[in-house]
């Protein structure tokens, strides 16, 4: 038993190790152009759907519903800059324009409205009410 326990904590001490400290998530999509995706209902809500699990995903739209959660929880820790600037323009846009679409996002990810309560002082200063 205490072999057991042994082995446990050094496997969770080698990957704490072993990952690094810097880790993000890929940027491979960082370029989008997020203007034309705003523009067009039918665009932004292919990625609405996409994450309400509802639709199928583009690659880009897959590994934005993979990354989300996390992102969420640790407040865009691992996100480059681009990816936190492009967060900032959505979650804006659909707020000030798509505010069902905004709820039904908020409904699957944040149902208890944690984390958009951490925005909320931010959001307000802005002139957006939640």
């Amino acid at each position: 038993m205490k072999l057991a326990i042994v082995v446990c904590v050094s496997l969770v001490i080698v990957a704490v190790a072993a990952a690094p400290a810097d880790e993000k998530y890929t940027s491979k999509y960082d370029n989008i152009n997020l203007d034309d995706i705003i523009k067009s209902d039918r665009l932004l809500r292919n990625y609405i759907d996409c994450l309400l699990g509802t639709k199928k995903c583009t690659k880009d739209a897959e590994e934005l519903k993979r990354v989300l959660p996390d992102a969420l929880k640790t407040k865009c820790a691992k996100c480059t800059e681009a990816q936190k600037n492009g967060a900032k323009k959505i979650l804006r846009h659909l707020l000030k324009n798509k505010r069902e679409w905004f709820n039904e996002l908020e409904a699957v990810y944040d149902p208890e409205h944690v984390y958009v309560k951490s925005y909320e002082k931010e959001l307000k200063e802005e002139g957006i009410e939640l």
